[in-house]
């Protein structure tokens, strides 16, 4: 079995920030190394298992997504080989080649202190809050959806960005405007709207539902919108398989679905330190993972 890669060690630059996927390192004043590891979280607390190439399926599959979207804003990316800015054989190889490269180099941005997350399905928190009180992120609906459901049209449903170890918490949009300004919210909602509804579309050629997604903006000195971070992946994303959607029920996803049972089924706390997952476990999830980027790109991993 391929052994994850769950943290980096580059010594050619120096780390500035380890998230719960991504290490990023410094390379000069407008560029940064984002490196994409096998760390998975749930319940936002990262695991000590790793799964296998996730890190390379989330670039590839982000990469492949921010191609076909960047009519509608411009990303993060720069184009530069990420191989370039490294300068010794260990690094090089912890930043995976061809359809296995786990690393971008891209602008620095200003990021926006909020997610921009779409709705275009019934699901989850949503779902729930719904049931209660006919919206969603205070949002009117109509009556009479059921779970899984197609909105009438997509929504926006800011949220703000929580402290590490904590949850984000969903804002309205006046608050969202009061964040970050009237204009840039504007600007961030229909681009972030723009971007779901053309990937949902596409998706749905692919036999993928793209139930709802997150994406994070940035500005350049500019002041010049960004999408950056990832875009349209597992774990940014719910993806259901087209051909066993059915209103009503929960549709089985293309995430860390497999973890979250097994964490729920040994009575797991939620809270840190996190249980190794078992072999099989970590093996079905990076399978859904791989099915989801070869359905979505069309491409082969080890292409």
């Amino acid at each position: 079995m391929i052994q994850p890669l769950v943290k980096t060690n580059i010594k050619s630059l120096n780390l500035i920030h380890q998230g719960k996927v991504r290490d990023i390192y410094d390379i000069d004043a407008n560029t940064m190394l984002l490196v994409s590891t096998d760390r998975i979280s749930a319940f936002d607390v990262i695991l000590p298992t790793g799964i296998a190439n996730k890190g390379a399926m989330l670039t590839q599959m982000a990469n492949f997504w921010f191609e076909k979207l960047k009519h509608i804003v411009p990303n993060h990316l720069t184009g530069i080989d990420p191989i370039s800015v490294v300068n010794n054989a260990e690094d090089k190889a912890q930043l995976g080649s061809g359809s296995l490269s786990r690393a971008v180099v891209v602008k620095k941005l200003k990021p926006l202190p909020i997610e921009a997350i779409v709705r275009g399905y019934l699901a989850g928190s949503g779902w729930k809050e719904y049931k209660l009180h006919g919206t969603v992120c205070d949002i009117k609906l109509p009556t009479g959806l059921q779970e899984a459901s197609k909105l009438p049209t997509p929504i926006f449903t800011p949220s703000s960005k929580a402290a590490v170890g904590a949850h984000d918490e969903n804002i309205s949009l006046q608050q969202c405007a009061n964040l970050i300004g009237t204009e840039i919210a504007q600007k961030v909602a229909k681009a972030a709207i723009q971007l779901y509804t053309d990937a949902a579309e596409y998706a749905l050629t692919r036999g993928i539902i793209i139930a709802d997604t997150k994406f994070e903006f940035g500005l350049d000195s500019s002041g010049v919108l960004h999408v950056m971070d990832e875009v349209l992946t597992p774990d940014s994303s719910r993806f259901w398989p087209l051909d066993s959607y059915k209103v009503g029920s929960n549709p089985p996803s293309y995430d860390k679905q497999y973890v979250r049972d097994w964490l729920e089924s040994i009575g797991w706390n939620k809270t840190p330190p996190a249980p190794a997952l078992p072999d099989d476990v970590a093996q079905k999830t990076s399978e859904k993972y791989l099915e989801a980027f070869e359905k979505l790109t069309g491409k082969k991993l080890n292409a």
